[in-house]
């Protein structure tokens, strides 16, 4: 029987798997990919798109600390777009839609260049244990594998049960088997489990779609790209056509929804209510005459098309029928139905905040297996995972994320402490501290955690370095450079003529003032390189509101660095109602802030455990 040892196992080549191999690896640990096949890592199981409305925000974050997918996303992207362009920075978010097989070629390029990292085919069926932490994994060929840390990213394969219509059958996606014996072995260690779904729209022809009739969805004309250390987009560049359900569409679903798996009553799990199926828009917006719909093209020499916007888990012949009911597609050909997807999950409270079982030493979960959907909540989940297995077997100190520097803080923080009861997608909403979290700073919040790890390449911190050095001189220059209110009228913007002078970076908050707006005040404006001069544009936006938002920055992280010992004995609280012992019995929070956010928290409750806290300490002190 073969026997391999390393210092982190990896099980899962999804968007998870990959960035937590890579992450490790880049922390200098011995690591193994652990997938069924080495074709199948970077592949895009639902749509090949990246990023959107706080989802952009979690690739920028990746790509900050040195991981994969914007990297991938850029290499692949064919259409580019910023999301919310016409609100606030804060909260515009890219897009891209990618071509399947170059994304899953650049994840492929990207992964074979990592040292310390081996990728081996193989299906895992069972963890090797050392009393009660998990030591390594067993494959279905027997061959054992030894680890000090394992990151299970199972994805949707756990007990996956995939739905189209009345018809049920295994499957962790379309075309490949769920994982029976990996569930059965989570089984045995008494985690709170439950089921959630997803699901996706059939993939039409696009050959046979009338694209004239319809209407076009060009990119932007200056992409916005995902990775700091990209400049242009690589692929050719398409447009997606855009077309509408309407009256017919509807009265077909709505004659058929007994046979949907979902309204049948097939599926137990819960799904996304932000991104509902046709069904759930048919039934819960009555009143809608017609709903969007966007048609993605999966690559430049592939003619399938996403229909975004119709995910189903009716019969395949009801799909036919009302894909060919809508505009443009009268004709059209269906390559693969839609199907609604369920599977396992672990509740997300069952892990800290390093994304670490608290209660299966050595075993780390990431991505969707945590309740979560999307291929940037994975991949971000994955990047931690990694790095804190890696930290665990290298005996280093964890790497923990806070809700005032990130969404990767803000989203683990919300899985640890509230738990999900849909499948959990990020939005900029979640974040309280989005002004100063913006998808263009990532780097700067970022890197130099990457930097401190030693986690991160050498052509990547030196342009760190250069940008930071370039930003530092532009922001000089604006603050520098003084004007009077009739020099800053002299280029259309309305001051009063108080005799107070302005900098140039003080005109920048105002509405609709650029640096184009400045240059013909000072000819050094126009040397500042442009992505550096619009960056600067964005903080001086935001510069009165984040300094005002800087106190509760501090008083979170007071909070935060007030800890609460893994053996706190919450039952000894006996002041506290037994709901809220149960409560914290659960989530077993870390820190004072983490404990604040639980459901039904109090001031009260807080202000004991605090006091508790400090007893606890002084006790220490005076031993």
């Amino acid at each position: 029987m073969k026997h391999l040892d390393f210092d982190v196992i990896v099980v899962g080549g999804g968007h998870a798997g990959t960035e937590a191999a890579a992450a490790a690896a880049r922390m200098n640990a011995r690591t193994a990919l652990v997938t069924m096949r080495k074709d199948d890592l970077g592949v895009m199981s639902c749509n090949p798109a990246i990023g959107g409305l706080g989802k952009g925000h979690l690739v920028r974050e990746i790509d900050a600390l040195d991981g994969l997918m914007g990297l991938a996303a850029d290499a692949a992207g064919i259409q580019f777009r910023l999301l919310n362009r016409r609100k606030g920075p804060a909260v515009q978010g890219p897009r891209t839609q990618a071509d399947r097989k170059l994304y899953r070629s650049a994840i492929q390029d990207l992964v074979s260049a990592i040292d310390n990292l081996t990728v081996i085919e193989g299906e895992v069926t069972d963890f090797l244990m050392s009393g009660a932490q998990v030591a390594g994994v067993t494959l279905s060929d027997e061959s054992q594998i030894s680890a000090k840390s394992v990151v299970l990213t199972s994805g949707t394969f756990l007990r996956g049960l995939i739905h189209i219509g009345d018809v049920s059958y295994a499957g962790g996606r379309m075309g490949a088997g769920p994982s029976q014996k990996l569930a059965e072995r989570m089984d045995s260690f008494g985690l709170p489990l439950g089921r959630l779904k997803t699901g996706t729209p059939p993939r039409l022809d696009g050959r046979t779609i009338d694209w004239d009739s319809l209407d076009e969805q060009p990119g932007d004309d200056i992409p916005t790209l995902f990775s700091f250390l990209s400049d242009k987009p690589k692929a050719r560049q398409i447009s997606c056509g855009i077309t509408h359900t309407n009256s017919q569409t509807h009265d077909i679903i709505r004659q058929n929804l007994d046979r949907s798996a979902m309204y049948g009553g097939h599926i137990d799990g819960v799904g996304p209510r932000y991104c509902p199926s046709i069904e759930d828009k048919v039934v819960r917006f009555a009143e809608k005459e017609s709903h969007q719909i966007f048609l993605e093209p999966e690559g430049l020499d592939d003619p399938t098309v996403y229909p975004n916007g119709i995910s189903t888990s009716l019969p395949e012949d009801v799909q036919l029928d009302y894909v060919r009911s809508i505009a443009g597609l009268e004709s059209v050909k269906i390559l693969q139905p839609g199907y609604a997807i369920e599977y396992d999950y672990v509740d997300p409270r069952s892990l800290d905040a390093h994304l670490a079982l608290r209660d299966v030493p050595g075993l780390y979960l990431a991505g969707q297996i945590n309740g979560t959907t999307g291929y940037e909540e994975a991949g971000a989940q994955g990047l931690v995972a990694g790095l804190n297995a890696a930290a665990h077997a290298l005996g280093r100190e964890e790497i923990q994320f806070s809700r005032t520097n990130s969404y990767i803080g803000v989203m683990i923080d919300d899985l640890t402490t509230r738990g999900v009861s849909e499948p959990y997608r990020m939005f900029t909403s979640r974040a309280e501290f989005r002004l100063s979290l913006r998808a263009d700073n990532a780097d700067q919040r970022l890197t130099p955690i990457a930097i401190d790890l030693g986690a991160i390449s050498d052509t990547r911190k030196q342009a760190f370095d250069e940008k930071c050095e370039q930003l530092e001189q532009g922001r000089t220059l604006f603050k520098d450079r003084l004007f009077t209110p009739v020099e800053v009228q002299s280029v259309g913007i309305g001051v009063n003529n108080d005799g107070t002078k302005r900098n140039a970076y003080q005109l920048l908050s105002f509405k609709d003032v650029t640096i184009q707006t400045l240059a013909p005040l000072d000819d050094r404006f126009d040397t500042v390189a442009p992505n550096i001069a619009e960056q600067i544009r964005k903080e001086a936006l935001y510069a009165n509101y984040t300094a005002r938002q800087e106190k509760d920055v501090q008083n979170l992280r007071k909070d935060e660095d007030l800890r609460i010992p893994k053996d706190f004995d919450f039952e000894n609280l006996s002041s506290l109602s037994n709901e809220l012992k149960t409560k914290l019995l659960k989530v077993r929070p870390e820190s004072i802030a983490q404990a604040s956010r639980i459901e039904g928290m109090t001031p009260a409750a807080l202000t004991l455990l605090i006091m508790s806290l400090r007893k606890g300490a002084k006790r220490v002190k005076q031993a």
